[in-house]
C-alpha cells in the first residue's frame, strides 16, 4: 500500500469567487452548497477519508463565515492562514503559509471548490505513488478532457512520456487539464516573489528546469466554477 507523501494539505479558499456570482454575493465560494454540502466540505471530507491529518485553509473574502464553519471540524484538523490584509492569489498564498511555518515538505495543495470521483485509487494516494522529490518540484494531478465534466476550455498542459509537463501551445488544444490538486515541494517555493502572484510563476521555472510533472487521474473530475455547473454536477453525483 502506498504511503501518503504528506500528512498536510493546503486548501485554497481565499478567492473572490467572481464566476460564481450571484451565489457569492453574500457567502464565500467554498460555502456554496453542491449535493447537500458546502464545496469546501467535499474537499475536506476526501482529505479525511484518505488519512490527511491537517489542512491549512487560507481565507480572505468573507472570512468570518468560513472560519465559523470550519471551527468545529476535527478531521482533518484545520489551521487558518489569514489573508484579510490582502488577497495573495494562489502562489502568494502558498508562500505566506510556507514562510509562517505551516507547511511541511512536501505538502498537498488543492482548491476548495474541487469535486471529484476517485478511480481505483484515491487522488492523494495516486499522487503519492508517483511522487519523486529527487526529480520533481511539483506533481500535478491532471485529467483528460473525457473525464473533465463541465469543462469547456482548451486544456492546460502537454505531457511527455516521462510525465514532464509543458504549457499549452498557442492556438492548440492541450490534452490535459489541471484538476487543482498537486504535491508541492519547498524547492518550488524558493526565492518566490513578495506579495500576490499566481502559481504559474513558479511552475514556469519548474518547467524550464524539467521539474514540473503530471500524474494522470483515473477518476472523474468536475469543474464547478459557475452556478450553471452545479445542477449537472449534482445529477452526476446522484447517479453514482
Amino acid at each position: 500500500m502506498t504511503k501518503l507523501a504528506s500528512d498536510t494539505a493546503m486548501v485554497m479558499a481565499a478567492g473572490l469567487g467572481k464566476r460564481m456570482r450571484p451565489l457569492t454575493a453574500t457567502q464565500p465560494k467554498p460555502m456554496v452548497r453542491v449535493a447537500g454540502k458546502p464545496l469546501i466540505d467535499h474537499a475536506l471530507d476526501r482529505l479525511a477519508e484518505c488519512g490527511v491529518a491537517r489542512a491549512v485553509v487560507n481565507v480572505h473574502y468573507l472570512p468570518d463565515a468560513l472560519e465559523s464553519h470550519l471551527g468545529s471540524r476535527e478531521a482533518p484538523r484545520v489551521t487558518i492562514s489569514d489573508e484579510r490584509d490582502g488577497l495573495l492569489e494562489t502562489g502568494g498564498g502558498m508562500v505566506k503559509a510556507f514562510r509562517e511555518g505551516l507547511l511541511p515538505d512536501p505538502f498537498f495543495c488543492l482548491n476548495a471548490d474541487n469535486i471529484w470521483l476517485d478511480g481505483p485509487r484515491d487522488a492523494f494516494t495516486d499522487l503519492s505513488h508517483h511522487w519523486n522529490p529527487a526529480t520533481m518540484d511539483a506533481l500535478l494531478l491532471v485529467v483528460p478532457h473525457a473525464r473533465a465534466m463541465n469543462f469547456r476550455g482548451p486544456g492546460d498542459f502537454h505531457m511527455d512520456p516521462l510525465g514532464r509537463l509543458s504549457r499549452r501551445r498557442p492556438g492548440r488544444i492541450a490534452p490535459y487539464i489541471y484538476t487543482g490538486i498537486q504535491i508541492v515541494s519547498h524547492r518550488l517555493l524558493r526565492d518566490a516573489p513578495q506579495g500576490a502572484f499566481g502559481t504559474m510563476t513558479l511552475w514556469e521555472r519548474a518547467i524550464g528546469e524539467g521539474r514540473l510533472y503530471g500524474a494522470l487521474f483515473t477518476g472523474q473530475w468536475f469543474e464547478v466554477g459557475t452556478p450553471q455547473a452545479i445542477r449537472p454536477t449534482e445529477d452526476a453525483l446522484a447517479s453514482v
